[in-house]
């Protein structure tokens, strides 16, 4: 696995330093370039979720920055000015004359961020993985955020656990919380390679279905925050609000992060 310096970092100045807490919301996103259920491109529709939901961290997956098919718009910056948020954004895959990716948006402090683009088995579609530290009060906190292949198949899925295992288990001492659209249930064998490495928020805290896509009427689990089973993080409450900005419906999670003795 390469690790390179994630892509692009879009800070938002008033917002950068954000009030110290131990209580903070999450959400992971897949927003399918910005297009909605009506098949039009539009930023404020998802930025006016996040803000509704009150999120102050979110992964999003299927961002844009100057590609052909969404006017040559840089998504990331978009979404920083959109949300007051500062953005870490990394390019994944070359796509209609531009990038394709993942990004994280934060209200909290960032202290490191690096990217890595994971192996491909048998596909074309280059995929990767975005770290962002931040500081949530005293403690580091990990953020990390994917978005895996989506074929039948679980070979490269499972591939992609093999490279997050050490990475995960490297930074076993912090508080992580992995976001992303993993293309696999809950009961897949992905699934239950995550399992071992980290907890399933959602099983933690809710026993409704938790899907998220289609959006107009889901049917299937493919979207998660997992988080790490050292007790640092614990999660309070999960759900998935309704919204027609995408193909996909967010997952949103209340955390309380444990602050040091």
């Amino acid at each position: 696995m390469a690790l390179i310096l994630a892509g692009q970092f879009f800070p938002f100045a008033d917002r950068v330093c954000a009030e110290s807490t131990n209580s903070f919301r999450v959400m992971t996103y897949n927003i399918h370039h910005g297009e909605g259920l009506d098949g039009k491109v539009d930023l404020q529709r998802i930025a006016d979720l996040i803000k509704q939901e009150k999120a102050d961290v979110v992964a999003l997956q299927e961002v844009d920055r100057n590609t052909e098919r969404t006017g040559k718009r840089d998504f990331p910056a978009e979404f920083a000015k959109l949300t007051g948020m500062t953005c870490v954004f990394s390019n994944n895959w070359p796509v209609k004359g531009g990038e394709y990716g993942t990004a994280i948006l934060t209200r909290f402090p960032i202290t490191k961020r690096e990217h890595s683009l994971l192996k491909m088995v048998g596909s074309t579609e280059q995929r990767g993985l975005l770290q962002v530290h931040v500081k949530i009060g005293e403690r580091e906190v990990v953020l990390m955020n994917t978005h895996i292949d989506h074929r039948k198949t679980d070979a490269e899925r499972l591939q992609s656990v093999e490279e997050f295992t050490p990475i995960i288990k490297k930074k076993s001492d912090l508080p992580i919380i992995f976001c992303g659209d993993f293309n696999a249930d809950p009961e897949s064998p992905t699934c239950e390679k995550m399992s071992a490495l980290l907890d399933d928020t959602w099983r933690l805290v809710s026993k409704e279905a938790g899907w998220t896509i289609p959006a107009e009427k889901p049917k299937r689990r493919i979207d998660y925050l997992w988080i790490s089973k050292n007790g640092l993080i614990v999660p309070v409450r999960a759900w998935v609000p309704k919204s027609a900005a995408s193909d996909h419906l967010p997952v949103v999670a209340e955390f309380k992060l444990k602050q040091k003795d």
